[in-house]
């Protein structure tokens, strides 16, 4: 049964952070933000988990053995993550404001950083940002890219008789496909 609460709520968020008070404290305050909230402090779960279940979104630390402030074991986490899930969106999170990581994170396709100690409101509003980006309205162009990669893996790659359902010629379908 959907209730009206849930109907509000978010998918499912993946917390990984190798401190378990930092997951326990994310725990309660995403709680009533998101259907199910999944934690691990074992970066080696996550593609596991994620392939176990569909995940909305990662909140990722940067940083999972003692002493290392480097951002670097993140950054690898986060780049596992794209290539198993590129739709799923990643936030980092790090207890070290460090512009560059954050820089680094990003042009790794992190989709925004958050730095610890976070302010709850501030936290809960970017993980809803990010979501709702993910949910925006489609350009047209890619709208037709999309129609046009579909009508072609319907038709198994005859392109006549893709252009054929699309109404436009073979050559106008070749001149679309050179954009895709």
């Amino acid at each position: 049964m959907i209730t009206f609460a849930s109907m509000n709520k978010y998918g499912t968020i993946l917390i990984v952070d190798d401190n378990t008070s930092i997951l326990t404290a994310m725990h309660y305050l995403l709680d009533d933000t998101f259907e199910q909230v999944l934690t691990t402090s074992q970066p080696e779960d996550i593609l596991k988990r994620m392939a176990q279940q569909p995940v909305d979104i990662v909140l990722l630390d940067m940083n999972f053995s003692l002493g290392v402030n480097s951002g670097q074991e993140g950054l690898f986490w986060l780049r596992a993550i794209r290539k198993q899930h590129p739709q799923t969106p990643v936030v980092l999170l790090t207890a070290y404001a460090d512009v560059n990581l954050a820089v680094k994170g990003l042009k790794n396709g992190a989709a925004d950083f958050i730095t610890k100690p976070w302010d709850n409101d501030e936290l809960v509003r970017k993980l809803k940002d990010v979501l709702d980006m993910q949910n925006e309205i489609v350009s047209l162009d890619e709208m037709e890219k999309e129609h046009i990669r579909r009508t072609i893996d319907h038709c198994h790659g005859n392109l006549t008789q893709a252009a054929e359902l699309l109404g436009i010629t073979r050559q106008t379908l070749y001149n679309k496909i050179k954009r895709l």
